[in-house]
């Protein structure tokens, strides 16, 4: 059977404003210092899928410097441009109906292009276990993360923790939790986090979607109908804009665990999805006041925070807790226990008409 990766990179990470902007989202930066966050969910892809098999999924607006960026590494026409964010089920059911219109059904292995996975090995070794089970189940099959914190921030994946084997039944799917429940979840031992990582036939997908979501499957049917034809553009301008937003585990994942359908592989390869400036430490090694710098920075009597510099030099004194990014065009200053709220920045931005800050 073939087996194809599909790497989602459609978001606009406003959380690393002002460094990750709409023409250059979090996935096209190199925030680690190493490569660019879409190349290196490339290479992890490619220990278990041939790279003329990686298909990446962005916005329109993304794909030419997305084009840039891979390549050498990823097909020129496995750069999959939506016209409009429809959520996961929109993206991962175009790729779907893609590959199987142009290429065949096979094994999809399905991941986001802004996580960081510290132990690789390890995600591969989880890949074959979910690529071999996707093969010869017809099961939905997800990654689970070992919760290494009660995070209030993440989805849980409840599963069968008796059953025998390395992949697992999945009971049910949950929200973001409280922190007491967060604290009951990872006591339990029957709580995985949820990745966002998912592994299965394309044609399979596409069936769940035709039985929960079939407003959704129509849509998907008619630009499938019109793929390897002159008006192939045309209909994915003209319908995929209108495809109900709504993500994968709201569409499939929830109702399909429901009736059994749904298998869990917990595992722990150092996964984080980096999400925030205050999470940089994750990325590089902090200093010994507990500071992450970058750039061309002076910090005298600084503690706790990230200076981050692209150009001009940074200076801080006597300060902590704090965020301070520069870039060519902007400064932005926040409480590091508040680099969540940096979105705000952004949308205030957009209420302005400050398109050229976005």
């Amino acid at each position: 059977m073939n087996h194809y990766g599909v790497i989602m990179a459609g978001g606009g990470g406003t959380r690393f404003w002002p460094l990750s902007r709409q023409k250059t989202p979090k996935q096209l930066l190199n925030l680690s210092g190493k490569d660019l966050m879409v190349n290196e969910a490339v290479e992890r892809m490619a220990t278990v899928i041939d790279k003329s098999n990686i298909f990446i999924v962005t916005a329109d607006v993304q794909a030419p410097s997305m084009l840039t960026a891979t390549q050498g590494k990823v097909l020129p026409r496995n750069i999959l441009a939506e016209p409009a964010a429809r959520n996961t089920a929109a993206c991962i059911g175009y790729s779907a109906m893609e590959i199987l219109r142009k290429y065949g059904d096979g094994v999809m292995v399905i991941t986001p292009a802004d996580h960081y996975i510290e132990d690789v090995p390890a995600l591969t070794e989880i890949f074959k276990t979910a690529i071999h089970t996707a093969e010869t189940e017809d099961k939905l099959v997800t990654i689970g993360l070992k919760p290494t914190f009660p995070s209030t921030g993440f989805g849980y994946i409840k599963y069968d923790s008796d059953a025998e084997g390395a992949v697992k039944p999945v009971i049910e799917f949950r929200e973001k939790p409280d922190e007491e429940t967060a604290k009951a979840y990872v006591e339990s031992g029957k709580y995985a986090w949820n990745s966002g990582m998912f592994i299965w036939k394309a044609s399979l997908i596409l069936d769940k979607l035709k039985e929960y979501n079939p407003d959704i499957y129509e849509d998907l049917k008619a630009i499938g109908d019109a793929m390897n034809t002159a008006s192939e553009q045309e209909v994915l301008n003209e319908v995929y804009p209108r495809i109900r937003k709504i993500s994968i585990d709201y569409a499939v994942m929830e109702p399909s665990a429901a009736k059994g359908d749904v298998l869990v592989i917990p595992g722990d390869c150092g996964w984080n999805d980096v999400g925030s400036w205050d999470m940089m430490d994750i990325l590089h090694e902090s200093d010994e006041e507990g500071n992450v710098i970058v750039g061309d920075v002076t910090a005298i009597g600084v503690k706790d925070s990230v200076i981050y510099s692209s150009g001009r030099i940074v200076t801080a004194v006597d300060v902590e807790n704090i965020v301070i990014v520069e870039t060519a065009d902007a400064i932005m200053v926040c409480r590091k226990d508040k680099a969540q709220n940096v979105k705000k920045i952004v949308d205030a931005l957009k209420e302005a008409e400050r398109d050229e800050l976005l």
